[in-house]
């Protein structure tokens, strides 16, 4: 069994202060007017509670979910959707969040989709932007944090489904074998 080193990149402080200016930025553009954030599951499901708190304007909820790592640390390119939304959105004001804008595929991937149904506005936020890794020419309308290399995890971001809860975000910088006992 392995278990990766991992080196604290954003403090859980750092992390709400962006959460909280992201809210205030989208509650400023979309002041008396009514949107419907779409969280993008599993990695944003922490980012989306904590900013959907931040945001003061009305707000519905609902919930994409789309598939393209694998069990790797790169995007395969290959994007699934596997659960869509339940809400309608045309004519609606709609903000798309996810935890990470990386290759631009999955990203690119929901916006086209979404586009395709007549929203009145559609818009993107992500908490991280790794710019590095761009397959894909796409720009979110909302950033958090820019990112310059690395693949992360904590505050909703996984490596194989593990290390979503770590309430800050830190580096995976290489895996190393441990003995099974080793691992709480």
């Amino acid at each position: 069994m392995s278990e990766p080193i991992l080196k604290t990149l954003y403090s859980e402080s750092y992390i709400a202060a962006q959460v909280r200016r992201l809210g205030e930025e989208i509650s400023r553009d979309f002041h008396g007017e009514e949107v419907l954030l779409v969280g993008v599951l599993k990695g944003a499901f922490l980012f989306f509670a904590d900013l959907v708190r931040e945001v003061t304007v009305p707000t519905l909820i609902d919930f994409v979910r789309v598939a393209s790592y694998g069990h790797g640390t790169e995007s395969s390119g290959m994007v699934e959707l596997r659960q869509d939304l339940e809400f309608s959105v045309q004519g609606r004001n709609l903000i798309l969040v996810d935890d990470i804008l990386d290759s631009g595929c999955s990203l690119r991937f929901l916006y086209h989709h979404l586009h395709n149904r007549n929203p009145r506005t559609l818009k993107t936020c992500v908490l991280l932007d790794k710019k590095s890794t761009r397959k894909e020419a796409f720009e979110a309308d909302y950033v958090g944090i820019t990112l310059d290399s690395g693949f992360v995890v904590g505050y909703g971001l996984d490596y194989q489904e593990r290390y979503r809860t770590l309430k800050e975000i830190y580096l995976l910088q290489e895996v190393r074998d441990l003995p099974e006992k080793g691992l709480a």
